[in-house]
């Protein structure tokens, strides 16, 4: 027995031009929509990954901290052996500071050339295109 299948018949075919551009137009709609749904999700589900990532680097953050409390002891209990407790947390400390005061300074300025926060480059290209536009207006 030979599986012959019927021909398929084109739906549109009767349709008029107009009634055409109504399906085109609700099929894109629809399509839209469903591209849109779709984003949503994955943005979502990204989103959580995201949150879930830096959840972990702040814990690893805090980790971190107390290492290095634990690492500024240990120094403290090292410089502790050839003075007094109280002058290895001192030595220590200051340390500490002027190092915290370079982080700071260096900060600052990474800051001072990121600010404003507008892009200065794409502002001046986008006045160049607009006088461009005017001076082919005027001619």
């Amino acid at each position: 027995m030979t599986d012959l299948k019927e021909p398929r018949t084109n739906p549109y075919a009767s349709l008029s031009t107009a009634e055409l551009v109504k399906h085109l137009s609700e099929d894109v709609s629809r399509l839209v929509r469903d591209e849109i749904r779709l984003a949503t999700i994955e943005l979502t589900r990204k989103g959580k990954r995201a949150g879930l990532g830096a959840g972990l680097f702040g814990g690893a953050g805090v980790v971190a901290l107390y290492g290095g409390g634990a690492l500024v002891a240990a120094l403290i209990m090292l410089i502790a052996y050839a003075v007094p407790a109280w002058i290895s947390a001192v030595i220590v400390g200051v340390a500490l500071l002027i190092v915290a005061a370079v982080l700071a300074l260096v900060g600052k300025g990474q800051v001072a050339r990121a600010t404003p926060p507008l892009p200065q480059e794409a502002i001046r290209n986008l006045k160049a295109d607009v006088d461009v536009l005017k001076e082919s207006a005027h001619r």
